[in-house]
């Protein structure tokens, strides 16, 4: 047995006091983001009416390496910060490879997944600005299940649309945001104009991330005293989850390991980006040089297979255009998908840095994902989230190419959350009728042909 312990804790005053902020080193910055009416560069002040104005200032700062944590959000941290680095001893010995495997577990907070790291920072903004409350979209239900925490503990009122056939597949994940005092709406609703034109448009339709965007923003603009929050895509996002991967390289360094392959699942980039800063910021600096794969569904490919180009934020389009690998704002991946990753378009960094060959990129099929999840749970003892399992799969994946070569290689990957809410999905694998489903080529070529020409 290594000396390596099975888990590698920091103490509660290495708990980062800043955040890592990637942009500062990339050479090739992110492309600003775009308002579709004008075709310029969005300032500061043109996004104020739709969110927190420390936000703001956040989204648009490619200069600032490190930008200090508020002591009240680093106080709430502390309730589930530092996350346990694991190393997967138990994996490593049923896989019979020579890789060391470790983990990253985000998922030991009632959340049940990393989005804790960037809700608290966004309703701490919204409060200190005196809002009201604010409004969001979710998928599977973790960032809309992280957001009504953070609310609860600022007093704040929350809106949240969730994506239909989540909404329907998760009822539990549902009710844990309304226990905490949110408002939870199935979208495309009837609530919204955006939401009534795309259930006319689209009839019967599932909804899509991209569509309870465009009704979270609508109901924020229209209400005095709200703003629209985010859990994904944008930059501030990703800031925020750089508590991740500056707690990751910490714990490593504390041991004396060096990662050589890191891998996050990939749906708009908050887990995946948060994870790799830090060690993208080396690469960028000549410091080191690491492999890291961003894993997607093979239902929602943006970066394998869609294009880089300008594209809305949401399919009401009513948000900025941003520069990103998309699949076109009306894409709806199929209802099957059992996973939160259920986004058109890829964070403008994590696009930029895959433009730049920094990262590369895998999609990977449901049933595939499933059957890695089954095993991680078998063998390590946790029900790991739909969306993390991507990462596993592929983390397995090259510890078995390993076991061939004979290379001990480092593996570190991403385990973002639980999966007890997503069961419906696990009974679907375990009874046969989980389908895979891959869009066509003509089917993504008609949904990038909506985008904008920029």
């Amino acid at each position: 047995m290594s000396e390596i312990p099975y888990k590698i804790y920091l103490a509660e005053n290495e708990i980062p006091s800043k955040w890592y902020n990637v942009r500062a080193d990339m050479k090739n910055k992110p492309a600003p983001l775009v308002n579709p009416g004008t075709g310029e560069a969005m300032k500061a002040e043109d996004l104020f009416p739709v969110f927190c104005e420390e936000l703001c200032r956040q989204e648009l700062d490619n200069e600032t390496p490190y930008i200090d944590i508020p002591q009240e959000i680093q106080d709430f941290y502390k309730m589930y910060r530092p996350s346990p680095l694991v190393r997967a001893y138990c994996l490593e010995k049923f896989l019979d490879t020579p890789a060391h495997i470790y983990y990253k577990f985000e998922g030991n907070n009632t959340s049940g997944s990393h989005k804790l790291n960037s809700a608290i920072a966004q309703a701490y903004y919204a409060k200190k600005q005196g809002l009201k409350g604010v409004t969001t979209e979710t998928g599977a239900g973790q960032w809309g299940t992280a957001l009504s925490m953070a609310c609860a503990y600022f007093g704040l009122d929350l809106q949240v649309f969730m994506v239909k056939v989540s909404y329907e597949q998760k009822p539990f994940r549902r009710e844990v945001m309304r226990t905490y005092g949110a408002k939870v709406t199935p979208s495309p609703s009837m609530d919204t104009n955006i939401g009534r034109a795309i259930n006319e448009q689209f009839p019967g339709t599932t909804g899509s991330l991209g569509c309870a965007i465009s009704e979270a923003v609508e109901a924020a603009t229209s209400q005095e005293g709200y703003r629209y929050v985010l859990g994904s895509v944008l930059n501030q996002v990703l800031l925020h989850q750089s508590v991740i991967g500056l707690e990751t390289k910490a714990a490593l360094d504390k041991v004396g390991v060096k990662a050589d392959m890191i891998i996050g699942c990939a749906g708009g980039g908050s887990n995946l980006g948060g994870l790799i800063s830090p060690f993208v910021g080396q690469m960028l600096r000549g410091e080191a040089d690491y492999e890291i794969i961003a894993v997607e569904p093979a239902s929602c490919p943006s970066l394998t297979r869609g294009s880089y180009v300008y594209d809305f934020c949401d399919t009401g389009k009513v948000c900025p255009l941003a520069k990103m690998y998309t699949l076109g704002s009306g894409y709806i991946p199929a209802p099957n998908h059992a996973g939160g990753l259920r986004y058109h378009g890829m964070s403008p960094i994590i696009s930029q840095l895959y433009d730049d060959k920094l990262i590369t990129a895998r999609s990977v099929k449901q049933t595939d994902v499933f059957e890695a999840a089954e095993t991680f749970a078998r063998v390590e003892g946790i029900l790991p989230a739909p969306e993390s399992s991507h990462a596993i799969r592929v983390a397995i994946d090259e510890a078995l190419k390993c076991k061939e070569t004979g290379e001990e290689k480092n593996i570190v990957f991403g385990l973002t959350g639980t999966g007890y809410f997503d069961l419906v999905a696990y009974q679907q694998y375990n009874d046969g009728t989980m389908e895979d489903y891959v869009p066509t080529d003509e089917e993504i070529a008609k949904s990038l042909a909506q985008c904008p020409k920029i």
